[in-house]
């Protein structure tokens, strides 16, 4: 009976809301400037009626309000002031509107002014509003990162969840959330996890957020996802050495952490103990997918985890036999930037990413190279290619650039320095999670992103994934993938804190021994300065044999150097430059390869101390 009189109690509050109430007063009205735009936020009304909110803005602190505009249930707005409004106050108030037509009374009174920006700051707003994607839009049952803000919101990601995991580790060690907070989240999250379909350990693709059931990414893709759970291992092993502190709460997230991560079959997805790694298994259709891990793409970090388990190891020898043994080495220079391995120009942007949000690069190598080396070397191609702009798209330049995947006028796509990969499609992400390895390069293009292009490219939750100023096309959408990079790649620029949270994990660095990465100093201009006082690349590699070569040239100190082209059987081919004193500073020097035939030539550059460095060389 006090049952029944409840609901008809909540039956007839409702009908009175919808009939004849106003709604409530919005509360918690802030307003907060930052170079070009004010941010509004309040408290969500969480009655059923609520349509909206009308919003008032007067410049100054006198005059009349005037009506600005109104908007969804959305507890949240931007203001785009603009360059011309630096220093400007503006005043704010609101109303909630319902669906039958009634407002609420005025909100009180928020002021903000808008103010010129350091870059340290712009660094703090990108990362912070960026970071709201995984914090306010994340799945409400699960915690999850959704897959994207404009798809189905039941839908969570594996990989971007992972990724989304780092930056709720920055967000509570920067503040923007409390420590206890965070940690709520996590329980939330690994609670949900510990749940959710998994396939001899391994995490689907994509996950129902609601009850975790497996969400099919395509038809033969309905199961296990290597590559996505290694992503999200990278995050949850990052987040265990964070959550270090000795409480109930801490401990719990700690050891079901750990349990996931003993779960996974990593040797299980060898397919009957082949030399490779399968990046899919599917209970309905087995191995139907048939897709062998061999690199160089984003999913290196899934070998570097598979050698690390404690619990379903593979052998370190596994590294070579899979992920570097089919055509894995790339000889190309592009730009005066070699790409070490990959495909041409090094491919998409997050190929130098995904794997490096935990994994730190910096002071190793394999048998290839130094992987820091490598992905600075893959920012700096991608930078130098939107400078020359071969294909004339509007608005490349050393500020606009930064190719990968992300949506585009056609839709999802991958985007790269090929022919075929560029349409004219920016990503924010691409040149913005590349920071670490081009800071002076990636601030340039997150000042000309906001400042040029942030009234149509600026949102909610940071920068939108991409724009086509061909097209004059700009993306209001949102994907886990790309936002999570932005937040923890800026964060390891700045701190360091991601890399150095996942390497302490005890398993990593024996697998990075078993693997055989071992300490490097070289192989980078900074140790070729230190120690020889020069360093030098010759471009474009491969060359056709009627196109001029340009030898850049970099001096830490001023010597005499001599340079000289050499064919594979050591006979000297040409004498490129003939002990030419050269300053402090750095040049380009072109040399016309007619008359050579193709083929494989060495370039070497030594001083007088004949210290030298070489390289290889194909003429086409």
């Amino acid at each position: 009976m006090n049952r029944l009189i409840l609901f008809c109690l909540f039956a007839l509050s409702s009908i009175a809301a919808s009939s004849g109430q106003s709604p409530v007063t919005p509360a918690g009205l802030t307003a907060t400037g930052f170079e070009r735009h004010i941010e509004l936020r309040w408290q969500r009304n969480t009655a059923a009626n609520i349509l909206g909110y009308r919003i008032f803005r007067r410049a100054g602190d006198s005059g009349e309000f005037q009506l600005w505009k109104q908007v969804d249930n959305i507890p949240a707005t931007l203001d785009w002031t603009g360059a011309a409004q630096i220093g400007n106050t503006f005043q704010y108030k609101i109303k909630a509107v319902a669906t039958n037509g009634m407002e609420s009374d005025f909100s009180d009174i928020a002021a903000a002014t808008t103010q010129t920006m350091s870059d340290e700051a712009l660094l703090d707003m990108v990362q912070r509003s960026t970071f709201r994607y995984f914090w306010d839009f994340a799945h409400p049952v699960s915690g999850l990162a959704r897959e994207r803000n404009n798809g189905d919101d039941n839908i969570v990601t594996t990989g971007g969840s992972g990724f989304g995991i780092m930056a709720l580790v920055v967000g509570a060690e920067r503040g923007w959330v409390t420590r206890e907070e965070a940690v709520n989240r996590m329980v939330q999250i690994v609670s949900f996890l510990q749940f959710a379909d998994r396939y001899h350990g391994v995490f689907p693709h994509w996950i129902n957020g609601t009850n975790g059931n497996t969400a099919p990414f395509s038809q033969f893709d309905d199961g296990a996802d290597l590559v996505e759970t290694a992503f999200l291992m990278q995050g949850l092993l990052a987040a265990r050495q964070y959550f270090n502190q000795d409480t109930p709460l801490e401990n719990a997230v700690r050891n079901v952490i750990t349990g996931l991560w003993e779960d996974v079959e990593w040797d299980w997805f060898r397919k009957n103990n082949s030399p490779v790694l399968y990046w899919h298994w599917s209970p309905n259709y087995g191995w139907q997918m048939n897709f062998q891990l061999r690199g160089f793409f984003e999913a290196q970090i899934v070998y570097i985890l598979a050698a690390a388990s404690p619990t379903h190891p593979v052998p370190g020898s596994l590294y070579q036999t899979g992920w570097t043994s089919s055509n894995y080495a790339n000889g190309a220079i592009h730009f005066g930037h070699p790409v070490c391995c990959g495909p041409f120009g090094g491919g998409p942007m997050f190929f130098a990413h995904y794997s490096y949000l935990g994994f730190d690069p910096r002071g190793l190598k394999d048998a290839y190279c130094n992987y820091f080396v490598r992905n600075r070397n893959h920012a700096l191609i991608q930078r130098d290619y939107a400078v020359a702009n071969p294909e004339n798209h509007e608005g490349y330049s050393a500020n606009c650039w930064g190719f990968t995947s992300c949506d585009s006028p056609g839709g999802y796509a991958a985007h790269s320095i090929s022919a075929s990969g560029d349409n004219g499609t920016v990503a924010p992400t691409a040149a913005l999670a590349s920071m670490p390895y081009t800071p002076s390069e990636s601030l340039d293009a997150l000042r000309w992103f906001y400042r040029e292009q942030g009234e149509k490219l600026w949102g909610l939750y940071g920068f939108y994934d991409a724009f086509n100023l061909d097209q004059n096309w700009f993306a209001t959408s949102y994907l886990a993938i790309d936002q999570g990079p932005i937040v923890a790649m800026i964060e390891n620029y700045r701190s360091g804190l991601l890399w150095n949270l996942f390497m302490q994990n005890p398993e990593i660095q024996p697998a990075l021994d078993a693997i055989g990465f071992v300490p490097d100093a070289s192989g980078t201009r900074d140790f070729d300065l230190t120690e020889k006082g020069f360093t030098g690349r010759l471009w474009p590699n491969p060359a056709m044999g009627v196109q001029p070569l340009s030898l850049e040239l970099i001096l830490g100190r001023s010597q005499v150097l001599s340079a000289a082209l050499w064919s594979v059987d050591g006979s000297l081919q040409r004498n490129l430059i003939d002990k030419k004193v050269f300053t402090t500073g750095t040049y380009q020097e072109s040399f016309d390869p007619s008359g050579l035939p193709p083929g494989v030539y060495f370039l070497s550059v030594k001083n007088d101390q004949n210290q030298m460095i070489s390289q290889k060389i194909i003429l086409q």
